[in-house]
């Protein structure tokens, strides 16, 4: 687990950032600190792959009705509404 101390930032911050961020690897990550307290967690973001396989897949099991964009009833909208 890598610590990174914001007070002691160098000017050159964003570069060094992108280099630490890139070095990352899955599992790892990088605690950010601010006078020694814990304030933020860098972990790195999985592949969604799956998302993408997944578009589609129910294409043809739901119709939206034809007043799907159409306001709700008044009964509904004061149920929502706490009335």
């Amino acid at each position: 687990m890598a610590t990174l101390q914001i007070e002691n930032l160098p000017n050159d911050f964003k570069i060094n950032l992108s280099e630490l961020l890139s070095g990352i690897k899955p599992g790892e990550e990088i605690i950010i600190l601010n006078q020694g307290v814990a304030i933020a967690k860098l972990v790195p973001m999985s592949p969604s792959s799956k998302r993408i396989d997944s578009l589609g897949q129910d294409r043809g099991k739901f119709v939206v009705p034809e007043d799907f964009n159409e306001p709700l009833p008044q009964e509904i909208m004061a149920a929502f509404e706490g009335e």
